[in-house]
């Protein structure tokens, strides 16, 4: 049995990243980039006018004459004299001998003569070429997260296409005869199967979607035949129970059989001591306890960094930030403690039913507890790490 310490630095060993692919910019949301991208134009490509008013050159004249109109899109090379102005509109190309513009509503225009009320500071409202990037510049360094406003921006630049670390294929397989699909009637014994639906969901938050569930009751044969095809299709293989001790736990087995290399197997942690780590070639694969809010806490603080890492990502893990507790805390057990707690501004609070089977408390929590092994007692008010979930 390892420490969480441990575990974490094995993981981060063993998971490589993906292979890089080429998609389309409009797909790319939520991809980590895994090219430095540098701009192939000025951005803006031309001096343009941020206002809606009149363009001219900057002197003391406070009449000009309006010669022509300059509208986004439009384009003129026709000379303007310093007596003269342009009207222009936001967006628009700025002549190049003018060199300001001022906006309409401190102008008033008869017979086409401008007269400037207020007159403004010299290059005033005009954004100059290159002035968000020059060509050549970076536009986005390697290992960015693809972000709606980053697609924006790409495409503003006439970038179409980017290299990205592909997304994992994941799959979840889910054992126990007692697991019965939610909208079925239940039968004395056995229980509604959430596990599947919860980590689904959970692989959405970081954008993986290419996911598939299978169940296995518990049988060795049968369950190292779905093993077998998940490590065939899938990058990465997530297991919900059949992992502990017990008569019918035939996951670790079916996973050696598969030739899956074991990494660690058993964390000093709770919930979620009887927690498999493994590795197949490129392939990794997680065996997660069976019971709920164990399952996720150890898909939180160990299965996300992995598929993180996989991805791109160079923060990997949960997020830390501290708070004080709201009550004393002893713990008793020589373990890590992840406990589901609800945090403000200030101080955090250790909700009830801790059980590693009950979401109830789960589904409100906003983040976990870290009680280090060697802490036997946590005062009132005393500082705690939190691992915010979001």
């Amino acid at each position: 049995m390892i420490s969480v310490t441990e575990a974490l630095n094995i993981i981060a060993e063993n998971s490589c990243k993906m292979p890089v692919v080429k998609i389309k910019v409009s797909k790319s949301l939520g991809y980590v980039l895994a090219e430095a991208i540098y701009s192939p134009i000025h951005m803006p490509p031309f001096r343009q006018s941020a206002m809606d008013g009149y363009a001219f050159t900057h002197s003391d004249l406070t009449q000009l004459k309006v010669v022509s109109t300059s509208q986004a899109g439009d384009f003129s090379d026709e000379t303007i004299e310093k007596n003269e102005a342009v009207r222009i509109f936001t967006g628009a190309y700025v002549p190049d001998e003018t060199d300001t513009v001022v906006m309409q509503e401190h102008t008033r225009v008869t017979d086409n003569w401008l007269q400037i009320d207020k007159m403004p500071s010299a290059k005033a409202n005009v954004r100059e070429k290159g002035e968000q990037i020059k060509k050549g510049e970076l536009v986005l360094a390697e290992n960015t997260i693809i972000t709606p406003a980053a697609i924006g921006y790409l495409a503003c630049l006439g970038i179409t296409k980017i290299k990205v670390y592909e997304k994992p294929k994941v799959a979840i397989l889910v054992t126990g005869n007692e697991l019965v699909a939610p909208g079925k009637k239940l039968p004395k014994g056995k229980i509604y199967e959430s596990n599947s639906v919860m980590l689904e969901a959970a692989l959405k938050t970081i954008g993986i979607k290419k996911t598939m569930t299978f169940k296995v009751k518990d049988s060795l044969k049968k369950t190292k035949i779905v093993i077998e095809s998940c490590l065939a299709n899938y990058d990465v293989v997530l297991i919900s129970g059949g992992i502990s001790v017990g008569d019918y736990d035939y996951v670790r087995e079916a996973l050696l059989k598969n030739g899956v290399e074991e990494l660690f197997y058993k964390i000093n942690q709770k919930p979620g001591k009887p927690l498999f780590f493994g590795r197949k070639e490129e392939k990794i694969v997680f065996a997660l306890p069976g019971n709920p809010a164990s399952s996720l806490t150890c898909f939180y603080v160990y299965a996300l960094p992995a598929l993180k890492k996989r991805m791109g990502f160079e923060k990997i893990h949960l997020a830390e930030t501290k708070r004080k507790i709201n009550r004393a805390f002893t713990n008793t057990t020589g373990k890590t403690l992840f406990l589901k707690a609800l945090y403000d501004d200030e101080k955090v609070t250790i909700l009830e039913s801790q059980s590693s089977a009950m979401l109830n408390t789960f589904s409100i929590a906003n983040g976990l507890i870290v009680v280090p092994e060697n802490v036997t007692t946590i005062e009132e008010n005393e500082e705690v790490k939190v691992l915010p979930f979001s």
